[in-house]
């Protein structure tokens, strides 16, 4: 009997490890997808010269489509304004070392980081896992 009680005490502290392991893969596999999305969004953007509100709305609906959430939940701040690649031509060109960069940053709540935190006594809003890619890429937009 002491056994028993023993097991039931200690099963849940076990299996929040199984249950653990699931969503750190559930949000490995996710952070791929977002990292794959917001590829493909920059390099369009690179052929545009910046990150135009086609491109944002693109990606903001292709996020949405991959964590099933609202797409208003999803933060792009980017360059808006076409940036064009140039030669160092002027000594201000030359001494700007952002010319023909475009700036962009995704930030997107993906989900919990434990399982059972409940359990353990973490609030919800200390649980939450947020993608974040903030970078600089070249535009290929000729002047």
């Amino acid at each position: 009997m002491k056994q028993f009680l023993v097991l039931i005490a200690v099963l849940p502290l076990l299996l929040i490890f199984l249950l653990q392991f699931s969503l750190d893969q559930q949000n490995h596999t996710k952070m791929g997808l977002l990292s794959d999305a917001v590829y493909v969004a920059k390099e369009k953007s690179r052929q545009s010269g910046c990150f135009t509100n086609d491109i944002q709305d693109e990606l903001r609906s292709r996020i949405a489509r991959i964590l099933g959430t609202d797409a208003s939940e999803i933060s792009i701040v980017a360059t808006e304004a076409p940036v064009y690649r140039i030669s160092a031509a002027s000594e201000e060109d030359a001494n700007n070392p952002l010319r023909g960069l475009i700036y962009y940053r995704v930030t997107v709540p993906i989900g919990p980081v434990m399982a059972g935190s409940k359990l353990f006594g973490v609030k919800e809003s200390n649980n939450m896992l947020i993608f974040d890619i903030e970078s600089y890429t070249t535009s290929e937009l000729i002047q």
